[in-house]
């Protein structure tokens, strides 16, 4: 039954679950459980060989209650209108539990742009940036990077909607852009970043070092890179990783630079020397310290769940456990980091540049990161109190911190008309 529930359905269980341990009025709950607004646009482009093709795009803005929508857009062909409202709903609950002055957004085209030639990439880019221009701007919703999106790409959705605005500097309207163009310092590595530092809150929750432990991550993108290479600096080994095309293993650890150095020159990073290939079932199931799913969602389900032996689940992807496998790894005792707080330091970041291009003020990589160090410690801190008070998991105290602050928001702001 689980396995054919919908992300929506899904975000919308954990919205349910969390309820019962809220005051909210029933009245502000069935708004907040709904998206506020969603827009779905055809996307006829002209392809290389002289044809002409049309791609499907969503832009969804599930709350704006707390400030303008936030979210990224990512292009990718298993994209569908019920998984961005869920990622929308995801990032309301995780710009609320970060205290950050946003709601939550989510955009997404129906694509597979590895298929793509870089001048249909820009052209898809560009037209998708026209359609959502109505819905998009730096007080409405400000779109970021997210799966198979780049800076490159929000230069071209940013120089998009300059030329709609007569040709203006409209850097707050996008973040994750290039330095170069009203990027931040530090937003490359603040996914990844944001894991390590929660990763190794949890661990000293639990009386663990981060000397030595034995880290295991799924998913070898940005998130799982870069939380991958600052955990090995803080003394932790990487055992085992993986990426689309399969898992590798080495008892001893894994030197990711190196191992991110073979990807880049071969793609895949099994055949990497001395590791061992080993499948995803296995990896998922390898006793570790940690295990970081930074993939795509569901991957940790009821099937799989008793197989974990990690003492904490760091989810740096959106969504990555089924509530039925919550229950699962609770019953465990393992510590579940969960996504809305574990890989907040992406749009912890993108809220940082957000203020630096709307004041035109920008400040080094070091004080980027300390403010974002500041403020995932501090967000991680209130959740684990709560929890180690209350005896109720990590995500259940993140769901109801997000979802009180929003709820008082609705409130306070009440019902238009």
């Amino acid at each position: 039954m689980s396995r054919n529930r919908t992300p929506i359905e899904m975000a919308q269980l954990q919205f349910d679950q969390a309820l019962e341990y809220c005051n909210i009025d029933p009245n502000i709950a069935v708004i907040m459980r709904n998206p506020k607004r969603e827009l779905t646009v055809s996307l006829p482009i002209k392809m290389d060989d002289g044809s002409t093709r049309v791609f499907t795009g969503y832009r969804v803005q599930h709350s704006m209650a707390c400030g303008p929508a936030k979210g990224g857009i990512r292009f990718h062909p298993g994209v569908t209108l019920d998984e961005v409202r869920a990622l929308a709903m995801w990032m309301t609950w995780k710009c609320s539990v970060m205290d950050l002055p946003f709601g939550g957004g989510k955009g997404g085209v129906i694509c597979n742009p590895k298929e793509l030639s870089l001048g249909e990439l820009e052209r898809l880019s560009r037209r998708y940036a026209v359609e959502i221009a109505p819905l998009i701007g730096p007080l409405t919703d400000i779109p970021a990077p997210d799966v198979n999106t780049t800076p490159q790409i929000m230069d071209w959705i940013s120089d998009t909607l300059s030329m709609l605005e007569g040709a203006k500097t409209v850097w707050p309207y996008i973040t994750g852009k290039p330095t170069e163009l009203g990027g931040s310092l530090g937003r490359d590595e603040a996914t990844g970043r944001g894991v390590m530092i929660t990763a190794m809150a949890a661990l000293a929750a639990r009386g663990v070092p981060t000397e030595g432990a034995r880290v295991v991550v799924q998913g070898y993108g940005n998130a799982g890179s870069v939380s991958a290479y600052l955990l090995e600096e803080q003394g932790a080994r990487i055992i085992a990783m993986s990426d689309s095309q399969g898992a590798i293993y080495h008892p001893h650890g894994l030197p990711v630079r190196d191992v991110m150095s073979y990807k880049q020159r071969t793609g895949p990073i099994v055949g990497y020397p001395t590791s061992k290939p080993i499948s995803e079932a296995q990896l998922l199931a390898l006793p570790c310290e940690v295990l970081i799913p930074a993939a795509l969602e569901n991957t940790i389900t009821s099937e799989n769940a008793d197989d974990i032996q990690a003492q904490v689940v760091a989810e740096a992807a959106n969504g990555p456990a089924i509530p039925e496998a919550d229950a699962i790894l609770e019953k465990k005792k393992i510590s579940v980091i969960p996504d809305i707080l574990c890989n907040a330091g992406g749009v912890t970041v993108s809220y940082l540049e957000w203020v630096q291009d709307m004041q035109g003020y920008w400040w080094e990589r070091t004080e980027v990161n300390n403010r974002m160090a500041e403020i995932m410690t501090k967000s991680f801190a209130q959740v684990m109190t709560i929890s180690q008070e209350r005896k109720i998991s990590l995500r259940l105290v993140a769901y109801v911190k997000a979802m009180m602050r929003v709820a008082k928001a609705i409130k306070v702001r009440g019902v238009f008309p």
